[in-house]
C-alpha cells in the first residue's frame, strides 16, 4: 500500500517529466483520464492504510519504516535528487532497499544484522540495475532533463560505474555469509550470481550498445529474484 501510494504522488510530482518521454507520455495525469486531484488523494489514502495496517497487524516499528521509506522516495528522490544530480539513484535506491528492513522489523520487532545486510544488498543492486535501464533510455532522460548518469557523464563512465558496483555488490553478499549463519547453498548462489553479473558488466563496458544494457537490466532482475530465493532455500536446507 506505502508502495503503491508513493507511485501515485510520483506520477503527480512527475507529470511534467513523463509528458515528455515515451516511456511515461500515456500515463494517466498525462493523459488527463484520471483527476490530479484524485491521484493526490488515492497516494495520500494508501499510505495512511499502509501504515495503519502494519501498525495494527505488525509494529509501530514497520508501520514507521515504511512511511518513512515513501515520504524519502516522495520528498527526497522525486522531489529534488531526481532533478538535480546524476547520483540521484545511488542515493535514492535508499527508499527501494527498505523493504527487508519492514518485513524484519514486522516479523521481530526489531532491526537486526541480516536485516541491514539485505537492506545493504538491494542498495548496492540498485544503481547497475537503473542505470543499465537508464543507458537504453538515454534521449528520453535528456529530452526530460532529468540528470541520469548517462545524460550528465556520458555512457563510458556510465558502464565503469555499472561494473563498480557489481563488484561491491558481490562483497556485499560475501561479508554476508562471513558475518551471519548462512550456508553453503547461499555461498554458491550469490558468488555463481555475483559472477555472472560482472561479467555482464564487463561486456557492456568494452562493447556498449542498447541491446547488451538491456541484457544486463533483465538479469539484473532475474539476479534479485534468485539471491533471495537462495536466501530462502538456505534458511530451510542448512548445509
Amino acid at each position: 500500500m506505502t508502495a503503491g501510494g508513493a507511485g501515485a504522488l510520483n506520477h503527480y510530482l512527475d507529470r511534467d517529466i513523463d509528458a515528455r518521454m515515451r516511456r511515461t507520455h500515456r500515463r494517466p495525469l498525462v493523459r488527463r483520464s484520471l483527476p490530479e486531484k484524485h491521484a493526490v488523494i488515492l497516494g495520500l489514502a494508501l499510505n495512511l492504510a499502509g501504515f495503519a495496517v502494519l501498525y495494527i497487524g505488525a509494529n509501530l516499528l514497520s508501520a514507521l519504516l515504511a512511511l518513512g521509506a515513501s515520504l524519502f522516495y516522495i520528498v527526497v528522490y522525486t522531489g529534488w535528487l531526481k532533478r538535480s544530480t546524476a547520483q540521484n539513484i545511488v542515493i535514492g535506491g535508499a527508499a527501494g532497499a527498505m523493504p527487508p528492513l519492514i518485513g524484519i522489523a514486522a516479523v521481530n520487532g526489531r532491526i537486526d544484522l541480516s536485516a541491514l545486510y539485505l537492506f545493504t544488498i538491494v542498495f548496492f543492486w540498485t544503481p547497475p540495475h537503473f542505470w543499465s535501464l537508464s543507458l537504453i533510455l538515454k534521449e528520453d532522460y535528456k529530452r526530460a532533463h532529468v540528470p541520469m548518469l548517462p545524460v550528465v557523464h556520458g555512457e563510458k563512465i556510465t558502464c565503469w560505474n555499472i561494473l563498480l558496483y557489481s563488484l561491491a555488490l558481490l562483497a556485499v553478499t560475501i561479508l554476508f555469509f562471513s558475518s551471519t549463519p548462512r550456508g553453503l547453498i547461499y555461498l554458491t548462489a550469490s558468488v555463481m550470481l555475483g559472477a555472472l553479473f560482472i561479467w555482464y558488466a564487463v561486456r557492456l563496458l568494452l562493447k556498449p550498445s542498447p541491446s547488451k544494457a538491456r541484457q544486463i537490466y533483465i538479469y539484473s532482475l532475474v539476479y534479485l529474484a534468485a539471491l533471495f530465493g537462495a536466501i530462502m532455500l538456505d534458511t530451510v536446507v542448512l548445509l
